[in-house]
């Protein structure tokens, strides 16, 4: 069964807008609008997993890494 209603298009500074009744409502705060043709898709914008979230779910790395040897440290310049 789709849900259809008729709503009213008006003028919020210049930008065109609509009012979403309630049965229509999204989640979260964003949304994205994309135009097919002559239909304007409003969608809600998926949640995206934090950074933190995503470096705990990658393997630990098992490689061997070569040893990075020590640098001389050149000594900071005399500004006086």
């Amino acid at each position: 069964m789709t849900l259809e209603r008729n709503v009213k298009i008006f003028r919020n500074g210049r930008n065109q807008a609509v009012r979403i009744p309630r049965e229509f409502e999204l989640p979260g705060k964003v949304a994205v609008i994309r135009k097919e043709g002559d239909r304007l898709i409003l969608s809600p914008k998926k949640r995206t997993q934090s950074f933190a979230k995503f470096l705990a779910s990658l393997e630990p790395i098992e490689d061997e890494f070569p040893e990075i040897p020590e640098l001389p440290h050149d000594p900071p310049p005399d500004f006086g």
